[in-house]
């Protein structure tokens, strides 16, 4: 027993300098030395039990598997006193914020976080300081809290430079990659990626690097360019299932993955609709839709033994759609109510919204097939106003500007049912959506603001439109505004009568051809590669 307890401070020592590193391999293979010592009778001395706590929270949180180490540490951890010293206290309370930000206890984990940077900052060691703002950071982003996430991201990020390691920059960087990204910036977020993939392959810190590819294909995803961004998930998932094949971030590229493949589904299913050949478009349709699913039930298995609220709601949310997309409203329904109850459980304003959108597509869906008869259809169709509205307001506790947009453009839907006809709110929706997105978005949000901007107009012709406008009846819009929908009613028609020619269109009209394609893009003129402006 003293052998084992003399073994601790050294391997306690050895993990430090390991975990701040990055050295995952070696690091893992001294914790399965600690496990074994702990399990044959070893004392972990207590002078050294809280600093290894926090020491063994950190290689959790870098992936390491048997989580009975912790625990085992954790049920011996002494309560917080005034003797105490002053840093056994902070790291007592790093290391419950860093339970709390495992267990998607958000709120708690970012207040204990607080203490710490306030009463610690200016008497830690660097390291602390570093890891306080770095974990701080990743508990705001996933509250959706992107301007706070930044400013602990950046701030750690200034504390690895000033301990001058390179690796602790670079993941800062994956982290900050996503915020920039968030802020349109999608070049120097791939940037960010790529330097900090040059700094972490040589160690072959695998777990950073399936993060790096899962962002990648994100970012890529965005632009709707969705076989190249399957690529990269399917890349991340290969990664991850070399040394984590149980952990959440395999979930989670799963779920990306699966995603992907039903916005690719939608994609090849409006084709049909176009008219384009049915018999082996909807073979693929049907391997994209079953592959989708056995992803999100891997993933959903994956999130259960972690008890992962947020990851087993967003399995939820992805397969609703794809049961509302195939026919199977009450399915969707389900697991929309699943979904949401787990959200309002941890408080996962972003969750939560998704799950109200997907109720509100399913009310609509029900309104719209009058399943239940005509008395029905009016309270579905109520339903999904109502739960559209509710979207919006949560989003708006967010800084997720997508978020807000596709609870706009939900509410859109919802204002045009039958049932409802506020074509006016429709309208207004479809323009607060489109202020939300920028140039770089072009996937599924992109097509479905277009399809609600068609529904407008033929809810109400172009000719009603220009009567409302002749007559002064602009609503909130500046000139600028009512100049650009005019834009994007008249110049898809011009483009249509001179042979879908931009360089007519852009010498006909006195505007540059970069208007041009700009503004056919926002009216969802470019249906197919061949039609497509650019070629011309």
């Amino acid at each position: 027993m003293k052998g084992h307890s003399r073994r601790i401070p050294e391997l306690l020592s050895r993990l430090e300098v390991l975990v701040q590193s990055r050295n995952i391999r070696e690091g893992f293979a001294l914790l399965d030395e600690l496990r074994r010592d702990l399990k044959s009778g070893g004392d972990c001395g207590g002078s050294n039990l809280i600093p290894l706590a926090l020491c063994l929270a950190q290689w959790m949180d870098l992936g390491y598997r048997d989580h009975t180490i912790f625990k085992t540490i954790m049920d011996r951890l002494p309560g917080c006193c005034s003797e105490m010293p002053f840093l056994d206290v902070m790291r007592l309370n790093l290391v419950e914020a860093y339970s709390c930000l495992s267990g998607e206890e958000l709120d708690r984990a970012i207040t204990l976080l607080d203490r710490t940077a306030v009463a610690g900052t200016e008497l830690m060691p660097e390291y602390l300081v570093f890891l306080t703002h770095f974990w701080k950071g990743r508990a705001h982003r996933k509250r959706g809290d992107y301007k706070n996430a930044a400013w602990h991201i950046q701030a750690a990020r200034a504390s690895a430079e000033r301990l001058q390691n390179p690796k602790l920059v670079a993941v800062t960087k994956i982290h900050e990659s996503w915020l920039v990204f968030q802020n349109g910036d999608m070049r120097r977020a791939l940037q960010l990626l790529d330097e900090a993939e040059g700094e972490l392959r040589p160690i072959g810190h695998d777990l950073s690097l399936g993060n790096i590819e899962s962002a990648r294909g994100r970012f890529v995803r965005r632009s709707g360019r969705y076989q190249e961004a399957l690529e990269h998930f399917e890349r991340a998932i290969e990664i991850y299932r070399k040394d984590f094949s149980h952990h959440p971030n395999l979930a989670r590229a799963m779920v990306n993955a699966a995603y992907v493949r039903r916005l690719m589904a939608l994609d090849l299913r409006a084709g049909t609709n176009r008219g384009q050949a049915r018999g082996s478009v909807n073979a693929k349709y049907l391997k994209l839709i079953r592959d989708a699913l056995e992803l999100l039930k891997q993933a959903g298995e994956i999130y259960a033994n972690h008890h992962h609220h947020g990851g087993t709601g967003s399995v939820l949310v992805n397969t609703g759609f794809l049961h509302l997309e195939s026919g199977d409203i009450e399915k969707a329904s389900i697991e929309a109510d699943r979904a949401f109850t787990l959200g309002e459980e941890k408080k996962d304003l972003i969750l939560m919204t998704r799950a109200r959108t997907l109720q509100s597509a399913v009310n609509r869906t029900k309104s719209e097939e009058q399943l239940d008869g005509d008395e029905d259809a009016f309270v579905y169709a109520k339903l999904g106003v109502e739960l559209a509205d509710e979207a919006i307001e949560i989003a708006k506790k967010t800084d997720n500007r997508r978020l807000l947009a596709e609870a706009f453009i939900a509410r859109g839907c919802a204002a045009l049912d039958e049932q409802n006809c506020d074509v006016p709110m429709a309208r207004q929706c479809a323009s607060d959506a489109a202020t939300l997105l920028g140039e770089g978005d072009r996937d599924h949000l992109f097509r479905e603001l277009g399809e609600l901007k068609e529904k407008i107009l033929r809810s109400v012709g172009v000719e009603d439109t220009l009567r409302r406008w002749s007559e002064g009846q602009i609503g909130y819009k500046t000139f600028q505004q009512v100049q650009e929908e005019f834009a994007e009613m008249v110049i898809p028609r011009v483009w249509e009568n001179l042979g879908r020619n931009v360089s007519r269109v852009s010498s006909q009209l006195s505007i540059s051809p970069k208007k041009v394609r700009r503004l056919l893009r926002k009216a969802r003129m470019k249906t197919t590669k061949e039609a497509s402006p650019e070629q011309n």
